[in-house]
């Protein structure tokens, strides 16, 4: 369960775990602001930025491409812990009204954000489509790093599974949504970084205007000082346990998924030597889609009702790694189309359960969004991992069998990694 710090008897709204549970308008105000971020990272990187790139550098695209979205990924590990400790520290007063510390975090990362890509849209030099990309991602880590934090902050841990089902779906379906909008209603660069920066605003500036959040009294602020918190970003595995444990399986699982998504296309191309390989991957997107929406909120519900989190952490583990065996034993395409479904259900539980878990193992209620931006480094880092660990896998140790061997291990091991977590059932 979520711990905090002694307090006097009267404790803020904005640091009490919360006990009434959240509607539906919250809800899908939420989803649709968690839509819109991830319409912004995701598009960008799988459409926009290798249109541009290769533009610009058609020579060295693959080259280039890698240098700006490490630089990307190297800006969201660093920002969104950053932004939450920030976001965790935020009294803000205007005209003798005071704010919450959240949404103007989301606010503000969606405005600039949005900007952002705007000028990101009209770069004609790899230095500026980098710099134009660490931006984005900086203003939209800050944005991620206060929405995350809702969950905790307004959500009983009763109904946090459900929820977080709810706020997981737009991770796969906004790579969907993102796509299908820049190729099929738009096209071209400009236009489809346009429509993604007013996508993102539409998306996402409701939930920020037309929700509450609780501000927090400046003497419950923790002390606003660079080495302290600096200092803050390391938590002690040996203070708390749990925490460590729930940061080191999710890394784990996401260096599987990094592991078994990263040459799927090639993987179509070389290995299952499907005729049309881009066609391919979409279809196997769509499906993980379906999969993941159709497991997310229903395990995350049925996770509430009884109370326990591990197994069903477990569980998808398993399922993500079965799919994943399947891929190195039968290389074929209709085994490709079981696999993508599985891993999306799979992964669909392990999303909104494990999210749900690890709000209740924070360290301390003052500083929810900084922690959950550290647990945020174990999804960003295997993003920059996964590419130096596939690579001498499929050249050197075995090609594609192997690649989808080491991802199923190291799923399981993380998923069962769980069980050292002792404060969750």
């Amino acid at each position: 369960m979520t711990t905090v710090d002694p307090t006097p008897a009267s404790l803020p709204a904005a640091l009490a775990d919360p006990v009434v549970p959240v509607r539906r308008n919250w809800i899908a105000l939420i989803f649709a602001a968690n839509l819109g971020v991830w319409m912004a990272f995701f598009t960008p990187i799988q459409v926009l930025l290798p249109q541009q790139v290769e533009r610009i550098s058609p020579d060295q695209k693959e080259a280039m491409l890698a240098v700006v979205t490490g630089l990307g990924a190297l800006a969201a590990v660093l920002a969104n812990p950053l932004a939450g400790a920030l976001s965790d520290r935020t009294c803000l007063r205007i005209g003798g009204r005071e704010f919450g510390r959240r949404h103007v975090w989301t606010a503000g990362g969606a405005v600039l954000g949005a900007l952002a890509l705007v000028l990101l849209a009209r770069q004609q030099t790899i230095a500026g489509v980098a710099l134009g990309w660490v931006a984005a991602q900086v203003c939209f880590n800050a944005m991620l790093a206060s929405l995350t934090a809702g969950i905790p902050d307004r959500v009983p841990v009763v109904q946090r599974g459900g929820v977080s089902g709810w706020v997981g779906i737009p991770q796969a379906l906004g790579l969907v949504l993102g796509a299908v909008l820049v190729t099929a209603l738009v096209s071209g660069t400009v236009p489809g970084y346009t429509a993604m920066a007013l996508a993102v605003l539409l998306l996402s500036l409701p939930f920020a205007f037309l929700t509450p959040d609780d501000p927090l009294p400046r003497e419950h602020r923790p002390p606003l000082r660079l080495r302290t918190l600096v200092a803050s970003m390391w938590i002690d595995p040996r203070r708390h346990p749990d925490f460590a444990w729930a940061w080191i399986t999710r890394f784990l699982v996401q260096i599987g998924n990094a592991l078994g998504t990263l040459y799927l296309l090639y993987f179509l191309t070389d290995g299952v030597r499907y005729p049309d390989p881009e066609g391919g991957l979409l279809v196997l997107i769509l499906l993980y889609t379906l999969g993941m929406m159709l497991t997310a909120v229903v395990s995350g519900m049925l996770s509430d009702r009884s109370g326990r989190r591990k197994v069903y952490v477990i569980v998808s583990g398993v399922v993500m790694a079965v799919a994943a065996l399947l891929l190195a034993v039968a290389p074929t395409w209709s085994m490709a189309l079981v696999a993508a479904v599985l891993l999306g259900a799979g992964y669909g539980v392990y999303l909104s359960v494990d999210a749900a878990l690890i709000t209740e193992v924070l360290p301390r209620a003052t500083d929810r969004a900084k922690d959950l931006g550290v647990i945020n480094i174990a999804n960003s880092a295997p993003q920059v991992l996964g590419p130096a660990l596939s690579a001498p896998i499929v050249v050197h140790l075995g090609g594609y069998p192997t690649l989808y061997a080491v991802t199923a291990v190291v799923t399981l091991l993380g998923s069962a990694l769980v069980l050292k977590i002792r404060g969750v059932r």
